[in-house]
């Protein structure tokens, strides 16, 4: 199924100018967005089963620092899949105003 506009704009937001959109992982998934130290992943559905395999990914990225961008709404459900997963990073809300930080 193709991806929303929307979610085709956060991800190249989330890449910035230097950055890289669906770029592969060595086990052959893609990472929505990665730059050098950086890997986001933007996951608008909301189902669990989705966040988990989006904190997946980003484990699988191995860049220092890992974001997870959800709608406001979802955030807990997001950090709690991170943690699940055994991923440390950042859960975002879409506009990136408000942020929380899963160790």
């Amino acid at each position: 199924m193709p991806e929303t506009s929307a979610h085709d704009r956060l991800k190249r937001q989330a890449a910035g100018k230097g950055g890289e959109i669906e770029k592969p992982l060595p086990d052959g998934r893609r990472i929505d967005a990665a730059t050098g130290k950086k890997a986001t992943e933007v996951e608008r559905s909301g189902s669990a089963a989705a966040l988990q395999a989006a904190a997946q990914r980003l484990k699988a990225s191995g860049k220092l620092q890992k974001v997870l961008q959800v709608p406001q709404q979802d955030m807990g459900k997001a950090a709690d899949a991170m943690r699940k997963a055994g991923t440390k990073g950042t859960v975002k809300n879409l506009t990136g105003t408000r942020r929380r930080s899963v160790n």
